[in-house]
């Protein structure tokens, strides 16, 4: 493992506020465009100044006229998230500390595969859900990332890799909403971040290559195909209501049934009729991996084309959960391969910075006292899953 402490805590001196266009998507760039009298032409050329060749200083984008160079440093502002720690994995996994507004700090994962690079972004400080095998969930809930804290995220990633520069190959070419919190509780953030992605003169991924995780907001996510067209993922976990409602305790609100229903409504919306759901099922240890489990699973899927992504439980301090064994784990996919099912195992990869699937955790102020009360109940402090060198806990 390799990190790097990149920077202590700014001082920042107060200042006019300026309008943070790194977050703005197109039609919202438009917009502040026609509202300092500027024609909507500019939008492309700023465009892509800041997301293809990571310009944040006005006075470089040289297709632009001096005297709106000038308005634009008075009345906005290019500005990421200010990267805290880069670690690097052994297996070529790479994680990001970045801080935002107020001092908060999240983390984004990149991790590379064979034929793609999949980053898993952050759509909240902390997670408003409390999902029990989760250690965001753990540490509670702060606030929603702004659409430049989320979209900032990206950048950074890219800039890591020295994307911006001429002539070298995109090593991003996949987005995961995955990261720390639950993107449709941050609905309208989250769709101008992922507009963004989208956008052929900042990111240009395709549809199909941006995916939404939801662990089940319904009345969100029947809004969700009125406008995107996203591929998504629901992260599932239980295969009946009883146990889901322990695990991912938004059950109780939006039990499996109406979860199932809008996400086979979701489908139809999309113009494209080949896509399918992915969802997410992390198997623990005696908890949610047995045959039986396995069986209703089948069923309950059985009517929502699908694709089953079965995620090995990643430990973390106090968890009271254990990682599946191999023989439960592939007994549990080869029943619903029977099934007719889709099913791919997820490798578990950054496990060694904390960067696995369900084990960020960031650095923040927990609101919602969440962490104070698991620490109370276990009567010692609940340590992060990586030190944070320079920051304030």
């Amino acid at each position: 493992m390799n990190r790097v402490l990149v920077s202590e805590p700014a001082v920042v001196e107060p200042q006019q506020q300026r309008v943070n266009l790194l977050g703005l998507p197109a039609d919202k760039l438009a917009d502040f465009f026609a509202s300092i009298g500027e024609k909507r032409f500019r939008v492309n050329q700023v465009l892509k100044w800041i997301h293809q060749r990571g310009v944040t200083d006005f006075a470089l984008m040289t297709d632009l006229s001096k005297a709106l160079r000038d308005k634009l440093a008075t009345v906005a502002e290019v500005r990421a998230p200010e990267l805290v720690e880069e670690h690097h994995s052994a297996d070529g996994t790479r994680k990001w500390l970045v801080r935002t507004d107020g001092g908060e700090c999240v983390e984004a994962v990149f991790i590379p595969e064979k034929d793609r690079g999949t980053l898993c972004v952050s759509s909240q400080i902390g997670c408003s859900l409390d999902c029990s095998f989760c250690a965001t969930g753990k540490q509670g809930f702060n606030r929603n990332l702004s659409a430049a804290e989320i979209i900032g995220q990206v950048w950074t990633a890219v800039n890591s890799f020295g994307g911006f520069e001429p002539g070298v190959e995109r090593v991003v070419s996949n987005v995961v909403m995955m990261g720390m919190g639950e993107p449709l509780m941050n609905f309208d953030n989250v769709v101008d971040a992922m507009a963004l992605m989208m956008e052929d003169c900042a990111y240009g991924l395709s549809k199909r290559r941006v995916t939404l995780s939801t662990a089940g907001v319904v009345p969100a996510l029947e809004r969700l195909g009125d406008v995107t067209d996203v591929s998504l993922a629901i992260s599932l976990h239980a295969p009946n209501n009883a146990l889901r409602n322990e695990l991912v305790p938004i059950n109780r609100k939006y039990p499996l049934e109406s979860l199932i229903a809008a996400s086979r409504r979701y489908l139809d919306k999309l113009p494209d009729t080949h896509r399918k759901v992915t969802v997410e099922y992390t198997l623990i240890d005696q908890v949610n991996d047995r045959p039986e489990h396995a069986r209703e699973l089948a069923a309950l899927l059985k009517a929502l084309p699908c694709k089953i992504n079965l995620i090995p439980f990643n430990p973390f301090p106090n968890s009271g959960y254990k990682r599946v064994s191999n023989n439960a784990l592939n007994r549990f996919r080869d029943i619903l391969f029977q099934a007719g099912h889709t099913v791919t195992v997820r490798t578990t990869r950054g496990d060694d910075i904390a960067a696995a699937c369900g084990q960020l955790a960031g650095s923040f102020n927990d609101k919602t006292r969440r962490k104070a009360r698991h620490q109370q109940r276990y009567g010692r402090e609940v340590e992060q899953p990586v030190r944070l060198v320079g920051l304030q806990g």
